[in-house]
């Protein structure tokens, strides 16, 4: 399980954003389950994700299937780097500089 802050501007909608965005980056409708929302998708078993704290980050739990080809963990991937940008605000190498700095 894995918390992402979410920048400053994204917040405003991010309940509505985070389940958009997986049907955008994935192409599959979510299920919700007690405000978490899940889907299944290539490389992903299972990829969960709600609200944090005060609705300021994304809490993001993902189950991986080991059992699928290279190209599809690599387009898996790209997908979810991609949602990840699209629901936080933060490019993936300021997500790595936020999580240097807050350990």
């Amino acid at each position: 399980m894995q918390e992402y802050p979410v920048k400053r501007g994204f917040t405003k909608n991010l309940s509505v954003t985070m389940v958009e965005q997986l049907v955008e980056c994935f192409g599959v409708e979510p299920e919700n389950k007690d405000g978490h929302y899940q889907i299944r998708y290539g490389a992903l078993k299972v990829l969960d994700t709600s609200l944090g704290a005060e609705g300021k980050s994304v809490i993001i739990r993902t189950e991986s299937d080991l059992t699928v080809s290279d190209e599809t963990i690599l387009d898996t991937n790209r997908r979810f780097r991609k949602y990840l940008d699209a629901i936080t605000g933060y490019s993936t190498k300021e997500r790595v500089k936020k999580g240097k700095t807050v350990e």
